[in-house]
């Protein structure tokens, strides 16, 4: 249906009638609701990756790997502590505040959430964040990606099926809808995507100073380093699969490779071997390869692969009919090269050669940068990748692995500056879906005269007196 400004206004204000209801604020109802939730996903199964092949060609075991199956472990992660997590907070008050010594933390819900999500996995990345939403007690409306049409059909569909439009409601349309959502008064906003539409997002919430967490690919993307002293063999094998899933189009993917130009030409061709072994001499034109979300994409792709065309060591061809464009390496590359300072999102990965001994200044240089959502290290010096990790900034990253940091459960799932800010997951997507409220509960006997004036001569010397104590 086509929306205006006014509906997209009304629906705004039936959510935020319906949250003053108070029913989002008892937990049980909650868990009520991610029941349905994880229920109807499991119920739509053949809809949801039916709406996947048609979007982004994915295969079925591929759509439930990574975006139907990893929103039942979200609700079922929340589902085992919302109610600890939601449990109000009992604190001591301290001296100070004598006689009233009781002091409550609530954890409460924004009220009524907005969430943007995109096309690349457009299941995972709305329903997960919904649940979070869900978690926390908040009504949401979702505007998805009108890339994905077949999925965000889909996404209508199984939430009109079980919540009426003043809870939870899917809106589709370009970014004109997306505009009109954001000119509205939401309380939380979570948007994924690029960090140039972020600066938009950030600048329409800061008319009504409304809380927003990010979640973002990373202006310059992000690094995978392979040191000569890397197990070539088991790195090659586990890039190789993430590059093939979803033809590149993962915000956590890698970018760009930083390999010992000791070992490049052995580490090159194990790639090879292992991107042939996985999908076959011609991905372009294997049913289970992925395929680029838009033609533009794929137009991306020809016009980098023409101008790296000396340098294409692998791939290079595509499927235009299809939109598959195979993955391909592009070896050398310089570090300050144009297309490694830049956001790719597709199957192209520019490979850039540097002495092992100079490691160091090849971190130098990543940190420079924009801080990336992801950073992957193959070494096995272990202190000098654990060094790396803890001390660059990125939103997470594996060593001797590559993405599935993110499926761990109890951690967050964040980026920082240009890959985003806030987290989610588990615990981590209640709280910021929720805000902390503290009450003290005062008492109206025994109390002390201590904060009151006077505060000068005796008086004066006595309170600073029991202040001093009452600070140790």
């Amino acid at each position: 249906m086509p929306y205006t400004q006014d509906k997209v206004h009304e629906i705004v204000l039936k959510q935020r009638q319906f949250f003053r209801s108070g029913k989002t604020l008892d937990v049980n109802w909650r868990v009520e609701q991610l029941k349905k939730l994880k229920q109807a996903v499991i119920d739509h199964q053949k809809m949801l990756e039916d709406a996947l092949y048609e979007d982004l060609g994915k295969s079925p075991a591929e759509a439930y790997l990574c975006d139907i199956g990893p929103v039942i472990v979200e609700v079922n992660e929340i589902l085992r502590g919302i109610r600890r997590w939601a449990r109000p907070e009992k604190h001591f008050s301290g001296l100070m505040c004598f006689p009233s010594v009781s002091t409550t933390v609530w954890k409460m819900p924004y009220g009524v959430s907005l969430i943007i999500s995109p096309f690349n996995f457009p299941i995972l990345l709305t329903l997960g964040v919904l649940a979070a939403s869900i978690s926390g007690g908040n009504t949401a409306v979702i505007k998805a990606s009108s890339k994905s049409a077949a999925s965000t059909r889909a996404l209508q569909k199984l939430v009109a099926d079980i919540w009426p439009e003043e809870y939870v409601t899917v809106i589709d349309g370009g970014h004109d809808v997306a505009d009109m959502c954001l000119a509205e008064r939401f309380d939380k906003i979570f948007y994924t995507g690029s960090p140039a539409v972020a600066k938009h997002v950030l600048e329409a919430a800061s008319r009504h100073l409304t809380s927003v967490a990010l979640e973002l690919g990373g202006e310059t993307g992000n690094w995978c380093i392979v040191r000569k002293d890397a197990d070539l063999k088991d790195a090659a094998r586990k890039i190789a699969f993430f590059k093939l899933c979803n033809a590149g189009q993962i915000c956590i993917n890698i970018n760009q490779i930083a390999v010992a130009e000791e070992v490049a030409g052995e580490f090159l061709k194990e790639r090879k071997a292992e991107f042939v072994r996985q999908i076959g001499e011609k991905p372009e034109e294997n049913p289970e390869y992925p395929k680029l979300i838009t033609p533009a994409v794929y137009d991306k792709c020809v016009r980098l692969t023409e101008a790296y065309a000396g340098r294409v060591v692998f791939g290079g061809t595509g499927n235009r009919e299809a939109n598959r464009f195979a993955p391909t390496i592009l070896y050398p590359v310089g570090i300050d090269e144009d297309i490694v300072q830049h956001e790719l999102f597709c199957p192209l990965l520019p490979v850039v050669p540097f002495r092992d001994a100079e490691a160091d200044r090849v971190m130098e240089t990543v940190a420079d940068r924009e801080h990336p959502l992801a950073m992957y290290v193959f070494t096995s010096d272990r202190k000098w990748a654990r060094k790396v990790m803890s001390t660059q900034q990125y939103g997470g990253g594996c060593i001797n692995e590559v993405c599935i940091h993110m499926m761990v459960r109890g951690v967050p799932f964040n980026g920082t500056g240009h890959s985003g800010m806030g987290a989610y997951h588990g615990e981590w997507g209640f709280r910021e879906f929720t805000h902390p409220q503290t009450v003290l509960t005062g008492k109206t006997r025994l109390n002390l005269p201590l904060r009151e004036h006077p505060y000068s001569r005796k008086a004066g010397e006595i309170k600073m007196s029991l202040l001093k104590q009452f600070e140790r």
